[in-house]
């Protein structure tokens, strides 16, 4: 072997060469040299004892060597053993591309062109996820280019990668492109292109993709479940996690977290805790996000205690499980067993985040207490440093507006650091339709109408105020503004799921097989009802119509027949869980209430805003909401 250091004086001339080393600082040298000025000492060593290249970690020779003048100084190192020099370079390429700052593989790979050093399937494809991790499509577009021209066309790892930067980096086009056109495909290429058009909200073409994939693995079936909960489609992720049961395929964690999130929205509680039986089996019970979405599922679908056994339960607690309880007794209207957790949290060393207050501020809102409310707004920045958001503004102005300070409300509006958007708009507007303020409901529905003109709900709530005051005529000037604007009114729903099956109702629904035992069921209740003094509450009905009209469009509210239906088909002294999308009105307040009581069993009922519970005549919200 001939050394090549005296070739090259320039690099290296003999008076820099420092005094002689001890072996262990030799030895030491030679495993962890870290700048190109160690190597060349190591290197200057090892040409003086005659001692061979190839003992140098070669690897660690690219790495202390790529993007520095040193380039071709190592390149001529690798010249001298038998170590074949792109699998260093591919060594190197690798490690920047996972590391934090992997455009480093994109730079070595235009030095090592340059160098005319042909790059293998390796190299294509360590500089391919680096373009991915960094959104470099035009560098990708040139590794793309030599995949072609090298021949690597046909290899399909490098093609998944190539289609997946393309839709990666928003030309979703092309990406489907090169995917028809490609010769062979397995189940990882179908699975890009699904999860891709699902990021894209594209969640019709990738059901497409996924009806005509000739295999399908876990990964598949998850993506779309997912994807179907991410498009606000629960009841189609549900369906699709059945059949993906019905073929046998076991689901993952992702897939479990997907399919609680999407019993959450749906309030399927059957199938949530099957779920839970299926973890108990698994052993993904000890993943902390699949617990943390367990207990988001609980406490959704009005099982207060069995969210709280699963977090007693789990041996590890995230901010994120805190915050899921805090939020889930907020709701519940169990605001002191919110605050009480807070300051336990507090107590351990876990640090509150945004979502945290989210939840206090719930809790006081739903409970009318104004002072609390204020003090932890103001101690996320005095003494947690978290600069308040949106929802931090909107929670307050709730807060205010539900207690009656609709004055109040407005100034902390206006003087707001950021400019408030439709849900602080629309929580002052609750509050003006609670206190019957028609004057700041008008100042409200005229921001309303130009951050958000097509949200429906804010045009009723206008319209009920004027129908409260009895002045119809501004009422039919609404109706008259949302038909010209082309809004219309979302109609009201409620569910109830009875043996796995969700049974959805309309307000007036006569189209259930059941729709005529259920009104004469209605009518024995209301019989027993009226004994107990319940008198219909006609001026929740916003209509110009007769009394007689009201009270029958009172008795044919969808909860009420949700609850009928319930209480026809499930055993006796079981609990009667109903889903609303809307706000639960005063008269079926007022008849739940009495209903439990006569029945003797809990009624719970989650509406759009929180949870009532309805058990021996009483609410849980103290006729606060």
């Amino acid at each position: 072997m001939v050394p090549f250091l005296c070739s090259l004086p320039s690099l290296l001339p003999v008076k820099n060469v420092r005094a002689p080393l001890s072996d262990d600082l030799k030895t030491d040298l030679l495993r962890n040299f870290n700048t190109p000025a160690e190597l060349k000492q190591v290197h200057a060593h090892l040409v003086k004892t005659n001692t061979p290249l190839s003992i140098l970690p070669l690897t660690r020779v690219g790495l202390v060597s790529a993007l520095t003048p040193s380039f071709t100084y190592a390149r001529q190192i690798f010249s001298h053993v038998k170590e074949p020099e792109h699998f260093v370079w591919n060594y190197c390429l690798k490690t920047f591309s996972e590391s934090d700052s992997p455009v480093n593989a994109i730079l070595l790979f235009y030095q090592l062109r340059q160098f005319d050093v042909l790059p293998d399937t390796f190299t294509c494809s360590f500089v391919l996820k680096s373009c991915t991790t960094v959104l470099d499509l035009s560098s990708g577009k040139f590794v793309h280019g030599y995949v072609e021209k090298l021949g690597f066309k046909f290899n399909l790892f490098l093609q998944n990668m190539i289609v997946n930067l393309y839709a990666m980096c928003g030309e979703i086009n092309d990406a489907r492109l090169l995917f028809e056109k490609m010769s062979q495909r397995d189940v990882v290429t179908w699975n890009i292109m699904i999860t891709q058009l699902i990021r894209r909200g594209d969640i019709v073409e990738a059901n497409e993709l996924f009806r005509r994939m000739p295999e399908r693995n876990v990964r598949s079936w998850t993506a779309m479940i997912s994807g179907y909960v991410q498009r606000g489609k629960p009841k189609e992720a549900v369906k699709l996690f059945m059949e993906m049961e019905e073929m046998g395929m076991k689901p993952n964690e992702v897939t479990i977290v997907a399919v609680l999130a999407a019993c959450a929205d749906l309030g399927a509680l059957d199938l949530g805790r099957r779920v839970h039986e299926y973890l108990k089996l698994s052993g993904f019970r000890r993943n902390v996000r699949v617990s943390n979405t367990l207990i988001d599922m609980y406490v959704k679908c009005g099982c207060l205690e069995d969210a709280r056994r699963v977090f007693d339960e789990m041996e590890e607690r995230t901010i994120f499980t805190w915050s899921a309880m805090i939020q889930g007794f907020a709701i519940h209207g169990l605001a002191k067993e919110a605050l009480r957790n807070f300051y336990k949290m507090i107590k351990i060393g876990v640090k509150p985040n945004g979502v945290t207050f989210i939840g206090l501020l719930h809790a006081c809102s739903h409970m009318g207490w104004v002072d609390e409310g204020r003090r932890f707004f103001y101690s996320m920045t005095t003494e947690y440093g978290i600069i308040p958001h949106i929802e931090h503004y909107g929670c307050m102005v709730d807060l205010l507006s539900r207690a009656g300070l609709l004055g109040e409300a407005y100034e902390f509006i206006m003087n707001m650091p950021i400019k408030p958007n439709g849900v602080v708009w629309g929580a002052l507007l609750g509050g003006c339709r609670v206190h019957k303020n028609i004057s700041l409901a008008e100042e409200a529905t005229r921001h309303l109408g130009q951050l958000d003109p097509l949200n429906d709900g804010y045009y009723v709530v206008l319209s009920n105020i004027y129908a409260e005051a009895e002045r119809w005529e501004d009422v039919i000037r609404v109706r008259k503004l949302m038909r010209n604007q082309g809004v219309k009114k979302t109609p009201g729903w409620s569910s109830i799921t009875v043996d796995g099956m969700v049974h959805e109702f309309v307000a007036g629904d006569e189209t259930h097989p059941q729709a005529e035992g259920i009104f004469r069921m209605w009518e024995q209740l209301l019989g027993e009802m009226k004994l107990k003094g319940y008198v219909p509450n006609t001026s929740v009905v916003l209509l110009d119509i007769e009394e007689k009209e009201k009270e029958k469009f009172l008795n044919r509210h969808s909860e009420k027949l949700a609850l009928t239906f319930g209480l026809m088909n499930t055993p006796p002294g079981t609990p009667i869980r109903i889903m609303k999308n809307l706000r639960v009105c005063e008269d079926c307040h007022a008849a739940f209430k009495l209903i439990s009581e006569i029945v003797n069993r809990e009624i719970v009922v989650r509406d759009r805003n929180r949870f009532h519970y309805f058990k021996g005549g009483l609410c849980s919200c103290r006729e606060y909401w």
